[in-house]
């Protein structure tokens, strides 16, 4: 790849040992798990409540998953639903179905039927894994026959317990178990691997074979399979590889509690983590205290969070009883990370906390802070090796802007994917001369460092200007009462929108309206400060916790409604 310093300005800052123009194998992930194997077998590589994997078991687990999906039909183009918390069952299944050369669904166990009735019916998959609680796997049931769906793999959560805790499970849980028929159309876990697992793994094309259907709700639209191939997938583990260069293959240690169904997670706390022969102690779901105490006890070297995680962490009410200093490096991602956020993690591990960016259609890493070097305050970082960033215009998107100007951020690179499942139209929208167009707006520095500015959807338009909520949003998070905040624009007649903010305080700060308007009088400019500001305990959040400005926006329109004139 050629390097053009002047289009490409993050040359002249990028890390010390880090090559931009690194080249990238034409592998599949299966590979990359193979070797971890060959390399480390009798590793520790997962931890589930203290029931521990070797690599070697791992890697005999898939070959034996992979020959049962083969004897389902599963192969080459065909589509296997993981509807599965943090747990040896995924990472089995993960590299299983990719083995038998199948393609990975990533589903949201906690997806209402309507949700799961579309990406089951959209993405075609017939074979889905869940485990045997109810309330997840009726939903499933109700669905067979009525969709794709052929097949339920039930993994009993039993199985992959302790000893004790199994025994524990087993005397308690039995009601909220599902007891699924044996018959067509269930199979369980045990009886998918009960084989030698002698099947050589199926022939892949890194380039066009799909890996992962990764469903989003992208720039437009109801959400879409962004596809992901085994190429994307291996260029951006190996980008995030190159970007933490101090990592030790076969020394290192995470926690994962951010769910692999997220791509964010798959990349950062799965594949990265297979790829150097890392340990991963799984947590198949956030629970503070347990987060907490897993760190203390397990002392990981390595961690990856959003915001919202940080932020729980740090307002723990017993804080103090738990050592969290072994943490040496963690990323974060899914949400602007505040500045203040940052810096108050940081003091209290000791490691170095970097925002990055990127978007389920990008495999999903853009862009990063460096480890070493300069972090500069409300960036994202500069792009990751092979990526190239541009700024376009939203008026003309086939303009590309100068530093330092305010447009869509648009990228360039080996993770990008290859289109939207069965969507052509939506790929169009997106996949333009070579560029995805993230729908974010943002600037380029002269260093090279991308700071986003907004989402082009959550643009506020007051009084004829362009407000960006998230400029609001760092203002007021540097208050030391304010905990979370977002800022959306709510409908005016006369301005069109008004800015209001919605604002949670740290337990035991009380703050009033004015008060607020105070404190961002130096901050803020006229037309960007809230009109609006509304107190609450807690804001709104996605599935995997990030703010939710979309459940807010819907609050306002619903009130709009009920107090429009003759309603």
């Amino acid at each position: 790849m050629a390097i053009d310093a002047q289009a490409r300005p993050w040359l002249g800052s990028y890390p010390a040992g880090i090559a931009w123009d690194m080249g990238f194998p034409e592998r599949s992930l299966v590979a990359y798990l193979d070797d971890s194997v060959a390399r480390f077998p009798d590793r520790p590589c997962l931890d589930f409540f203290g029931k521990s994997y070797s690599y070697a078991e791992l890697g005999d687990l898939v070959r034996r998953a992979a020959q049962g999906f083969a004897a389902l039909g599963i192969g080459p183009g065909a589509r296997v639903g993981l509807m599965l918390p943090n747990t040896p069952y995924y990472v089995i299944a993960f590299y299983a179905v990719l083995r038998a050369g199948g393609t990975v669904v990533n589903i949201n166990p906690l997806y209402a039927e309507r949700e799961l009735h579309h990406l089951i019916e959209n993405s075609g998959a017939e074979v889905v894994l869940t485990l045997d609680l109810r309330p997840i796997w009726d939903v499933l049931e109700r669905l067979r026959g009525r969709t794709a769906l052929k097949t339920i793999v039930t993994c009993p959560m039993a199985e992959i317990l302790p000893f004790a805790k199994s025994l524990l499970y087993r005397a308690f849980r039995r009601r909220q178990s599902a007891h699924p028929a044996p018959g067509k159309g269930h199979l369980w876990f045990d009886e998918l691997v009960k084989n030698d697992g002698g099947m050589p793994a199926r022939p892949i094309d890194p380039k066009r074979d799909v890996a992962v259907l990764q469903y989003t709700g992208g720039t437009t639209g109801v959400p879409k399979g962004a596809m992901l191939s085994h190429a994307n997938l291996v260029a951006n583990m190996l980008q995030c590889r190159a970007w933490f260069p101090h990592f030790t293959p076969g020394a290192e240690r995470t926690v994962a509690v951010l769910p692999f169904f997220h791509v964010f997670a798959m990349t950062v706390l799965l594949n990265l983590p297979i790829s150097i022969g890392e340990e991963i102690v799984l947590l198949p779901r956030f629970e503070l205290t347990r987060l907490l105490r897993t760190i203390h006890r397990k002392r990981p070297t390595t961690f990856a969070g959003v915001p919202t995680l940080f932020t729980a962490m740090l307002g723990a009410k017993r804080l103090k009883r738990y050592d969290l200093t072994s943490i040496r490096s963690c990323i974060s991602g899914g949400a602007p990370l505040p500045v203040e956020l940052k810096a108050q993690f940081e003091a209290l591990t000791g490691c170095t906390l970097v925002e990055g960016y990127g978007m389920s259609e990008t495999s999903p890493v853009v862009a990063c802070n460096p480890l070493t070097g300069v972090n500069k305050p409300g960036s994202v970082g500069m792009p990751l090796p092979g990526t190239i960033v541009e700024i376009v215009s939203l008026d003309d998107p086939d303009r590309v802007l100068p530093i330092g100007e305010r447009g869509e951020v648009a990228v360039r690179g080996p993770q990008v994917m290859l289109g939207y499942w069965r969507n052509p139209e939506a790929t169009a929208q997106v996949l333009r001369k070579g560029r995805m167009h993230s729908g974010d707006v943002g600037f380029l520095d002269r260093d090279g460092y991308l700071f986003l500015v907004d989402r082009i959807k959550d643009l506020i338009k007051a009084g004829g200007y362009n407000v960006y909520p998230r400029v609001i949003e760092e203002a007021i998070y540097t208050n030391p009462k304010v905990k979370e905040c977002i800022v959306i624009g709510v409908p005016d007649p006369y301005r069109g929108q008004t800015i209001k903010a919605f604002i949670a305080l740290h337990p035991g700060q009380h703050m009033e309206e004015k008060e607020l308007i105070a404190f961002l009088r130096d901050k803020l400019s006229p037309m960007e400060m809230p009109k609006l500001v509304e107190f609450r305990e807690s804001l709104p959040k996605t599935l995997i916790g990030k703010p939710s400005k979309q459940a807010l926006a819907d609050e306002e329109q619903a009130r709009a409604a009920r107090v429009r004139p003759g309603t």
